[in-house]
């Protein structure tokens, strides 16, 4: 039951983040075929860097084809459907939430059942849910998320973090899943209702970098 629920979970983060490869085509105004690129590189991408680091083989999609069937399947359905749909940077940014909040405790379990280190495992849970948006971002040629000042990243640290840590003091599953789950879609959340952010960088007046 518990593989199956996590193959469950697993489809429901690669919709969520074709969804959000297929709102960005819509942007673009692309064609279906474009649509459907982005939206399968957007899907699979996080989980693809996964098992290539993890040495996971062969790739979860190579041998299951639902993963791709349903980032295709995505990318149709909002092909037809987005012209009818307002602010769709918008949901596109709250979708990409839902997505990172998700992945980043599955990457993390997925790392600690590998065998891998709690700090390498809160790693691998950052990578695998921000490294399909980042591509998505980059095939689309829109301002990358992770660049944007409100928080991103760190809401996935958090999410990793609490669920590892969770694992460690000894509770179940599912508890420490929703309790990363939760938490970074809450900091995420808040980024962008209410404009959080870290203090940024600053360069001390004439101390800038001259330019080359």
């Amino acid at each position: 039951m518990d593989a199956a629920l996590l193959y469950s979970l697993n489809l429901i983060g690669v919709f969520v983040f074709a969804l959000t490869g297929a709102l960005a085509a819509s942007r673009k105004q692309l064609d279906i075929v474009g649509f459907a690129f982005l939206a399968s590189i957007t899907g699979v991408g996080g989980g693809t860097l996964r098992d290539v680091i993890l040495g996971a083989t062969p790739v979860f999609w190579i041998t299951q084809p639902a993963p791709l069937v349903l980032c295709v399947a995505t990318a149709a359905v909002v092909y037809f459907l987005a012209p009818f749909v307002e602010y769709r940077y918008r949901l596109l940014l709250w979708a990409d939430a839902v997505g990172i909040s998700g992945y980043c405790v599955m990457g993390a379990s997925r790392a600690l059942d590998a065998g891998a280190s709690p700090f390498s495992a809160v790693v691998m849970g950052v990578v695998t849910a921000t490294f399909g948006g980042i591509i998505r971002d980059i095939v689309a040629g829109e301002p990358s998320v992770i660049l944007r000042k409100e928080i991103y990243v760190t809401a996935t640290v958090a999410g990793a973090t609490l669920f590892v840590l969770a694992i460690l003091f000894g509770a179940p599953f599912w508890p420490a899943a929703l309790l990363g789950a939760i938490s970074a879609f809450i900091v995420r959340a808040g980024a962008l209702a209410f404009g959080w952010t870290l203090p940024i960088y600053r360069s001390r007046p004439g101390r800038a970098f001259p330019p080359r």
